[in-house]
Order: C-alpha cells, then structure tokens, then sequence
C-alpha cells in the first residue's frame, strides 16, 4: 500500500499526455519541492481525466482515472499554480463525482 499523509489538488488544467516527469517539474515549479508520501492530483481541461502523482520516498507512482460520461467536479484556478490541500474523505468524493468541496456543509443537518 502506498502511503499518503498529504493530497494535493493542482487547479491549473494539464495535458493528460504527461509522464510522471514532466508532472513532477510542475509540482516542483508550483510548490518549490515535492514531498514523500504526498500525492499530487492533476486534470485536463474538460475534467473528464485526472492524475495522480505520489512520491514515496524512494520514487514516483503515477495513476489515471478517466471518465467514459460526465466530468470530475473541478475548481477553476484559484490564483495561477497554487495546489489545493484535500482531505482524504475530499478525494474519495472527488474521484468517485460527488460535490468534494460541500462535504463540510453536508454533513451537517439543520432545521429550516
């Protein structure tokens, strides 16, 4: 199992034809150092296609997800190259399409 203590959301839309090298200059570019056991999630600019980059401490694991309909929810840049710190239950609602950036307000019941 790969660990990850930190998950990084990079708003800036990527080319998807990307290999595990040139992602990892654009973290370094954006963030000045790319830590172990942080994971680094791109998309494209339609959002139908996203990577993820985890450095463990030894090298580089690089994974792809692709949608065959609709598209990941994805925020627009932000300002410029700045990554988005996520938390592990945002990821697991981003990658499966639920609204990630709500789970704080959704999980909370209020009378009207």
């Amino acid at each position: 199992m790969i660990r990850i203590d930190a998950l990084w959301l990079c708003t800036q839309p990527l080319d998807m034809r990307c290999g595990a090298e040139r992602l990892m200059a654009h973290v370094v570019h954006a963030m000045g150092s790319a830590r172990a056991h942080h994971g680094y999630l791109f998309a494209n600019a339609r959002a139908t296609r996203v990577k993820l980059l985890v450095h463990d401490g030894f090298g580089v694991w690089c994974a792809a997800r692709r949608l065959n309909a609709g598209r990941f929810i994805w925020p627009r840049e932000i300002d410029g190259t700045a990554p988005l710190a996520l938390t592990q239950a945002q990821f697991d609602a981003l990658v499966v399409g639920l609204p990630w950036q709500r789970l704080p307000e959704m999980s909370v019941i209020t009378r009207l």
